[in-house]
């Protein structure tokens, strides 16, 4: 395999001038550029990646910590964190937490020991392991969405609630008067944010919001399921249901099957984050987009930008929630007897 030593013996240069020409450390005439190339090609000769990162103190690998890549949510914004760092000549090392306080912890040690140059934030319950991230300072950091607010990293967020005032408002311009709302876990931003904008709809178009229809999820398919049958065990329903995220949409829609009730007939739901199999359900679900792609593209910009300039101010930039129409929405033919 050839080395530096061997470029520069064939080109009949220093090997610090194939490093500035490799590098465009330093202004180097076209002649010797020209040669130095030459005897690239020539000899196939590949930096080391590694002996480049020791030098420049970066070794162009991003660290990603997510719940889980598995939920269709997260893996899309993934895939759009993934393609910006192949655009980029970046590399990724993704880490699974799984919901674990410890696994969270020690993925990010296992991080810092690769030497990433730093790391995308997008877990759910990274609030309980905040102060692995107050040891590291220094370590540049980017929240995409999910993480805890209070870290002071630079941070891409969704618009909750206007997010959630846009699914409900939908509901509303279709007739519907008795809405309900599946919601995330208590205490998590996006679910709060979320039942803000729902609140917020039926209060500016004067409607009761019914706590008895308000029913907690868990953001997972088997939480939506379950908050909606709690829903159905009530001795008046609501003719239509705002679903924090599609996953627990997804398990609402299984609930309403097993009661033999159908969607939009019997009950007309609204998802929100628009993941690609929202197209695909029978019906194909109402849902609110987020830009997942750009999320995870923005994400991967915004932290490159921090490691370029790690002193300037911190940055919060909010992406635009829109209403994606489909099936599982329809307007309210007839007043119906609640029950």
């Amino acid at each position: 395999m050839a080395t530096i030593k061997d470029v520069a013996k064939l080109a009949r240069v220093s090997t610090s001038t194939v490093s500035h020409v490799l590098n465009k450390t330093r202004f180097v005439s076209p002649e010797i550029t020209e040669r130095v190339e030459s005897a690239i090609e020539t000899l196939h000769y590949a930096p080391s990646a590694l002996a480049r990162s020791l030098k420049v103190n970066q070794t162009r690998t991003l660290g990603m910590l997510v719940t889980t890549s598995a939920n269709p949510f997260f893996a899309e914004v993934v895939q759009g964190v993934e393609q910006r760092c192949f655009e980029l000549g970046y590399s990724l090392v993704l880490c699974n937490t799984r919901g674990d306080k410890a696994r969270l912890n020690a993925s990010m040690e296992m991080l810092l020991q690769k030497r990433v140059d730093g790391v995308i934030l997008m877990c759910t319950q990274a609030h309980l392991g905040a102060k692995v991230f107050d040891r590291y300072p220094s370590v540049p950091l980017v929240l995409a969405d999910w993480g805890p607010m209070d870290l002071g990293a630079d941070l891409i967020q969704d618009s909750g609630q206007q997010g959630g005032r846009l699914a409900t408002e939908h509901l509303i311009s279709l007739g519907h008067r008795h809405i309900g709302c599946i919601t995330g876990p208590t205490g998590k931003r996006a679910a709060e944010e979320r039942l803000a904008g729902y609140r917020a709809a039926m209060e500016q178009a004067g409607l009761a919001v019914r706590p008895e229809w308000i029913a907690e999820g868990d953001f997972e398919l088997a939480g939506g399921k379950a908050a909606m049958a709690r829903l159905l065990e009530r001795s008046e329903r609501p003719t239509a249901v705002f679903v924090g995220n599609d996953m627990m949409a997804v398990g609402a829609l299984r609930a309403l099957a097993d009661a033999g009730l159908k969607v939009p007939q019997d009950m007309s739901l609204v998802g929100y984050d628009n993941i690609e199999l929202a197209r695909y359900l029978v019906p194909a679900l109402t849902s609110i987009e987020q830009p997942k792609a750009r999320l995870g593209a923005l994400a991967v910009d915004t932290l490159l930008a921090r490691i370029q300039a790690p002193d300037s101010p911190r940055r919060v930039l909010t992406l635009t929630p829109e209403l994606v129409v489909r099936e599982s929405s329809a307007a309210l033919a007839i007043p119906r007897r609640l029950g």
